[in-house]
């Protein structure tokens, strides 16, 4: 984090990326740190880049930025473990490159790295980086922070919630923003969502063994007018279910293709999503599969693993 800093230092202009159709932690650490740099380093032009997601605009959105300006920049890239989902592909054009991640480091691209995959998102190791480096983090960038790390730790609930993650929460709740308001507001959904979680819990295949899982396809999608995004909204819906231990949510795209999110309470995944072109956490992982039979290999490969755990 110190090379960090020095590079931050050496650099007037900074691109900040992150990854593709983001989560809360995406765009927590991504604007959390475009606006801890623009408060503690007013003379230099920071920009965040990536599509605007419209059901996290409360959070903030994009800048816009030429080609041109890419030309001798620093770029950092928070919460992206492979290069393949990085938004915005501009991010190879710059000078120097910073990858910053909590993720397994299969993908070691960048030419500075930190990856600190016992930290509980992106956005607690940006909080981190500022605090240890004496940098002033705004009220803006605390809840920006405190966003990311709710949103990857599930509201606290899940295994990679640790007291250094707690005490990093706390550090940030002591800046003076609307902590109950920004909860509100993550946690709410309109009626479309509802209809949603209510055709997940309707329609889920619940294997024997405890895994579970649910196909949303593109004529769904399309009649109730949800986005690809807005499916995350149910991700951790199945695991609300005592009997369900591990699920997969097969999400259709529209070149017919499925994003696969899969998740578990116990037995690791990760190497499982790695089968199928992803990766990710043990216990939080993505995929994509190509056709129906992949998706019935998925389904089989998670009941597998969830015997031998049990084993």
């Amino acid at each position: 984090m110190n090379e960090i800093l020095e590079k931050i230092n050496a650099y007037d202009e900074i691109i900040i990326h992150r990854h593709q159709n983001p989560d809360p932690d995406a765009l927590g650490s991504q604007l959390g740190l475009r606006e801890i740099l623009r408060t503690n380093f007013p003379e230099k032009q920071i920009n965040a880049v990536g599509f605007d997601e419209p059901s996290l605009s409360f959070l903030g959105v994009m800048d816009q930025v030429s080609d041109l300006e890419f030309k001798d920049k620093l770029v950092i890239v928070t919460d992206t473990a492979n290069t393949p989902r990085i938004d915005d592909k501009r991010y190879q054009t710059g000078d120097f490159l910073i990858k910053i991640d909590h993720h397994p480091n299969d993908d070691a691209y960048g030419d500075l790295r930190f990856v600190d995959t016992t930290a509980s998102s992106a956005s607690e190791i940006i909080a981190n980086f500022a605090f240890e480096h004496h940098l002033t983090v705004s009220p803006a960038a605390a809840k920006l922070l405190y966003a990311g790390i709710v949103g990857d730790t599930g509201r606290f609930l899940y295994p990679a919630t640790t007291p250094k993650t707690l005490y990093t929460a706390a550090k940030l709740a002591e800046r003076e923003f609307d902590r109950a308001g920004l909860m509100r507001e993550m946690d709410s959904f309109d009626m479309k969502i509802a209809r949603l979680q209510g055709y997940v819990y309707e329609n889920l295949d619940i294997s024997g063994e405890g895994v579970a899982r649910i196909v949303i396809t593109q004529d769904f999608m399309k009649k109730h007018e949800i986005t690809d995004a807005e499916t995350s909204a149910i991700v951790s819906a199945p695991g609300k279910i005592s009997e369900i231990k591990t699920w997969a949510i097969f999400v259709e795209q529209a070149d017919g293709h499925y994003r696969v999110r899969m998740r578990s309470k116990d037995a690791t995944i990760n190497e499982i999503a790695k089968l199928h072109g992803g990766g990710g956490h043990p216990l939080a992982s993505g995929a994509n599969s190509y056709s129906l039979a992949e998706n019935d290999e998925i389904f089989e490969q998670l009941r597998h693993n969830l015997v031998a755990f049990k084993k």
